[in-house]
């Protein structure tokens, strides 16, 4: 079993059976590997892998064509350390899943190796002398539930079970946990020394489809959504991490990093978080290619539902509804106008340039409130496949039944910027960024402000060392999809 790519569960169920640790810490750190790093995606891979995703933005389903297999595995994961004594997890960190959750001893299916050969381990609660069950009557059993269930009483000692059930027809089954996880904690310039907090996770026993047989199986997933059960804000509510984390993908080298707390460089300007979304959605107000502003009518901009932007780094591409895809693709090829446009997989239009692509063709910048800006240039719009060029844009409105306005920016017009989300104040925000060098957090014990720089989990899983997570969690990401040699 490896963690699910499609991570907003379409359904949650929550089941009952018979039957204190503090944080030490102010700046976590994750190191993350990109799973696709050194191998070659085809265009079928990034198809299903963002087919998944589409589903759980929305209620409806996205039927797409194509004969490659859906591909449901994690994209960036980290290793951790779960339990006393320690044992060593890989997982997969997700902005879009709220409930975390390892392989269990009780998964009879859960592969024993999974990406290049990493050697996988199911999580044994009896094996740590630091875990224990969570009750369906506690504060965080109800709060993932929505309330106290019927059968269960604010006394009582049942099993706090559930049901992720995800839109691409995995999930994850199992109880809930409370165990220390270990991380590092950022001490210095470039240097961390070790610490630990509990959590409550999912102790998963339930198979997720096709994983068993997947080479690209992790052990669970790491949930950094916007609930109060996610990851982010159980590390965040000991009062000793800011409820706030960044991420920076560099589409140069295929690295980055990921941290959680108080970042206090590079500064980022930021703009407000729809309310009452589940996602990280924001208002788009204009669109530019190159020098000319889009047309488009005034209240395809108005706040809610369908209409804000989700800014989801487990994307891949880019999704725009068809009233901002077609005038945006059409502006950008008119710069071009002999190009011989091929369709490749029934889906992506290429074409063959062998210029400066930076030099041939426009920036793509939107526009948000609070005078924030996403500009994309032309080498991270446009991504290579068998010697073509293909246009990372996609037609949201062609994947979906009732053409759903849904706007979705992925890694593609991610990378090379470092992303701020601040769940404090309800805010998101970007600035272009080198993602290969440092940034400074803010340690919130001492009042100082370290260095934090991008890192590497080693290819080979003989030599892969634990991941460090820092209060102020670094996670360092590795492999992004897109590095353009035509710039």
């Amino acid at each position: 079993m490896a963690a699910a790519t499609n991570r907003s569960p379409l359904l949650r169920l929550f089941l009952f059976t018979t039957t204190t640790i503090t944080l030490v810490s102010s700046n976590a750190i994750f190191y993350l590997k990109y799973r696709y790093e050194g191998t070659n995606r085809s265009l079928n891979s990034l198809r299903a892998h963002d087919t998944n995703r589409l589903r759980m933005f929305s209620d409806v389903d996205f039927p797409l064509g194509g004969s490659g297999a859906p591909d449901f595995s994690g994209i960036y994961y980290a290793r951790i350390g779960i339990g006393t004594p320690s044992k060593s997890y890989y997982m997969q960190v997700d902005t879009g899943a709220d409930v975390t959750w390892v392989n269990c001893i009780h998964c009879t299916d859960c592969p024993q190796r999974g990406y290049h050969g990493i050697e996988l381990t199911l999580y044994d609660p009896n094996d740590s002398v630091t875990s224990r069950t969570v009750s369906c009557g506690e504060k965080f059993c109800m709060e993932v539930s929505g309330g106290l269930l019927t059968g269960c009483t604010a006394d009582s000692n049942l099993l706090c079970n559930y049901a992720e059930l995800y839109g691409d027809g995995g999930s994850s089954t199992g109880y809930f946990v409370n165990d220390i996880i270990q991380y590092d904690q950022v001490s210095g310039d470039l240097q961390t020394t070790a610490s630990n907090g509990s959590v409550s996770f999912g102790c998963s026993a339930g198979e997720f489809l096709d994983q068993a047989s997947s080479d690209y199986a992790l052990d669970g997933l790491l949930g950094f959504g916007k609930s109060n059960w996610s990851m982010i804000s159980q590390l965040a509510s000991s009062g000793r991490v800011r409820k706030m984390f960044a991420h920076c993908l560099d589409g140069e080298n295929g690295g980055g990093i990921f941290a959680i707390g108080q970042i206090v460089k590079p500064k980022v300007n930021t703009t407000n978080l729809i309310p009452g979304q589940p996602h990280y959605n924001v208002n788009l107000t204009a669109v530019k290619v190159g020098d000319d502003y889009l047309s488009l009518p005034s209240n395809i901009f108005e706040a809610g539902g369908r209409k804000g932007a989700i800014i989801d780094c487990g994307t891949t591409l880019a999704y725009l509804p068809a009233f901002i895809y077609e005038p945006l693709v059409s502006q950008i090829l008119a710069q071009q106008p002999s190009l011989d446009l091929r369709t490749v997989q029934d889906l992506y239009s290429c074409f063959q340039f062998s210029e400066s692509l930076d030099d041939g063709f426009p920036n793509v910048t939107f526009y948000f409130q609070n005078s924030l800006q996403l500009e994309v240039l032309p080498h991270e719009y446009l991504f290579p496949v068998d010697n073509l060029w293909c246009i990372g844009w996609q037609n949201s409105g062609n994947q979906s039944r009732d053409k759903m306005n849904l706007t979705l920016f992925g890694d593609l017009v991610l990378l090379n910027k470092l992303v701020l989300y601040d769940l404090e104040n309800q805010t998101v925000g970007w600035t272009p960024y080198n993602c290969s060098s440092s940034i400074e957090v803010k340690d919130e014990q001492s009042g100082t402000v370290h260095f934090v720089g991008a890192h590497d989990l080693p290819m080979s899983a003989s030599s892969v060392n634990v991941v460090p997570i820092v209060t102020g969690i670094l996670l360092v990401l590795l492999g992004c999809c897109f590095s353009s040699p035509n710039r």
